[in-house]
């Protein structure tokens, strides 16, 4: 039986990071009580401040909570928090919700339901879009797979966490949604960065361009949000270069299994790979454009 939801409801949340941390603190500042863990305890510190319970493994949280949601790193990093000696898997109770907000493999999210339904535990695989803006301001994109009675559940918790939350479909849906979501970013990007690289050659003023264009056809998030920060040479991280290059392989691997071919977005990988090689792994997603003005010789500022 799935659980049902209340402020009484106990949550956990492994994964304070830079989205994490803002996702799990709008629903503790709407009176949820949370136990949290985080590979570095550090960055679980203002939620703990906030009243947030820290432990040591993801099994306790997962011993300890009736929901839990994920968001880390990479593929393994959802392997060893889930399958791993100290994992979630080894300590969830019947009934219990799990929620992985990562993006990751397709088939990883379909192999966590599997071996849940074996435990009698329901499991929903939700990625999401928005980055630190989003996370922040509870704006985020969410795409959803897995049982809709359990989806059904959590959507109040995911209606605190973002604005545009869509069921997807079965278990995998939601991961193989945000595929499509950063192959269209990944296009998106490259056309930012090099309309900034051209306007800049031709002696525009950037931010007076960007103020024409936002206003077309051009117009998308990215524009809006990150295109501004590569003119004012703010490479911080709303969402890690080393992380985009996953998803991006995430892509790549699992087009290759439905024998698809995705050139652009081939393109786009290998040139953030450039990025990652000039030691910028760690900056957010609009370096990019460093790597495009080492080619062309040029700052656009």
């Amino acid at each position: 039986m799935v659980v049902s939801l209340s402020k009484k409801t106990k949550i956990g949340f492994i994964g304070t990071g830079v989205m994490g941390v803002s996702m799990c603190g709008r629903m503790m500042a709407e009176g949820y009580s949370m136990t949290v863990y985080n590979r570095t305890k550090s960055k679980a510190q203002s939620l703990i401040e906030k009243g947030a319970k820290w432990v040591n493994t993801p099994a306790e949280v997962a011993a300890q909570s009736d929901i839990v949601f994920t968001i880390v790193g990479y593929p393994q990093d959802v392997e060893e928090v889930y399958f791993g000696e100290n994992g979630i898997f080894s300590a969830a109770q019947t009934g219990s919700i799990l929620v992985d907000m990562t993006t990751t493999k397709p088939s990883l999210a379909e192999r966590i339901y599997v071996v849940a339904k074996t435990k009698g535990i329901s499991t929903i695989d939700a990625p999401v879009s928005g980055g630190d803006v989003g996370a922040k301001t509870g704006a985020l994109s969410i795409m959803i797979g897995g049982d809709k009675k359990a989806v059904d559940t959590v959507m109040p918790l995911f209606k605190i966490m973002g604005k545009n939350m869509i069921y997807e479909g079965k278990a995998g849906a939601g991961q193989h949604t945000k595929m499509c979501n950063q192959i269209t970013i990944a296009g998106t990007m490259i056309g930012v960065c090099e309309s900034l690289l051209y306007a800049h050659k031709a002696g525009l003023d950037l931010e007076v361009m960007l103020q024409a264009i936002s206003g077309g056809a051009a117009r998308c998030w990215t524009l809006d949000n990150l295109a501004p920060r590569i003119v004012q040479r703010n490479f911080d991280p709303g969402f890690y270069v080393e992380h985009f290059i996953k998803d991006m392989e995430i892509a790549l691997d699992a087009a290759r299994l439905m024998d698809l071919s995705l050139p652009g977005l081939s393109l786009v990988h290998q040139l953030y790979k450039a990025v990652q090689a000039q030691g910028n792994g760690r900056l957010g997603t609009q370096a990019l454009t460093l790597a495009l003005e080492q080619m062309s010789g040029i700052k656009t500022k």
